[in-house]
């Protein structure tokens, strides 16, 4: 592959919608070096490999949730989010050599963020191991690293204007 991709830019491009770790058509297509249009087409094509558990269409209030981070999304019609078997499902449909070594990055990339949540639990628990031991001049110390750890929490868009 001439121009590597790097799992923390797949990472960075996989998000969490319906508490599943999901990729978006879009960055699917970058990534894939083809049109949005063009995946979009092939996996209409073959809509019998990609069943509710693959790849789901997303709601427009879905859309207009993560469109806080990707704008280009509140202009598309239907957006497609896909699991991590839906994107091994797309090497198949896509059949490239650029199409094979993007998947293969981006299962290193869902096989990563599974390690790096394992491992979040684990230092968690050992922080509150430690937390035990010590007295309490060390509170503060613990909460900063708490902090640190926690993933931040996702505030409710308030709605401004007439209704």
């Amino acid at each position: 592959m001439s121009n590597q991709i790097s799992v923390e830019m797949i990472a960075a491009r996989i998000f969490e919608i319906r508490n599943k770790k999901v990729m978006l058509d879009k960055d699917l297509a970058k990534l894939y070096e083809v049109e949005t249009r063009v995946l979009n087409q092939a996996v209409k094509r073959n809509i019998t490999r990609f069943p509710e558990d693959f790849m789901f269409i997303l709601t427009r209030k879905e859309v207009m949730r993560i469109s806080q981070f990707v704008i280009s999304l509140k202009f598309s019609k239907t957006v497609y989010a896909f699991t991590e078997q839906g994107v091994a499902m797309l090497s198949s449909v896509l059949n490239s050599e650029r199409a094979i070594q993007v998947n293969i990055q981006i299962m290193r990339a869902f096989t990563q963020l599974r390690r790096m949540l394992l491992t979040n639990h684990n230092l968690r628990r050992k922080i509150e191991e430690i937390e035990k031991k010590y007295d309490k001049q060390f509170a503060i110390v613990f909460q900063a690293i708490k902090q640190l750890i926690e993933p931040p929490l996702v505030k409710e868009k308030r709605i401004t204007g007439f209704r």
